[in-house]
């Protein structure tokens, strides 16, 4: 179950750089949906890491010896 949701972070992730990507070239930087993607993917990124976090310490994600 978390790979599922670490997955669709990520590809949700991508997903938010690539539209701010897309409105920086077409808007040429002039409208604020670029600042938006951007934090959209700056707070997605922020979320998978606290839940990979949380998963390792509640024991979701096991601990491996290198």
């Amino acid at each position: 179950m978390v790979k599922i949701i670490v997955l669709l972070l990520i590809v949700l992730i991508l997903f938010s750089l690539a539209s701010g990507l897309y409105y920086l070239v077409k808007d040429k930087g002039s409208s604020e949906r670029t600042v938006k993607a951007l934090t959209w993917r700056v707070g997605l990124s922020v979320a998978l890491f606290l839940l990979l976090v949380a998963g390792y310490y509640l024991g979701f994600i096991p601990k491996t010896g290198l």
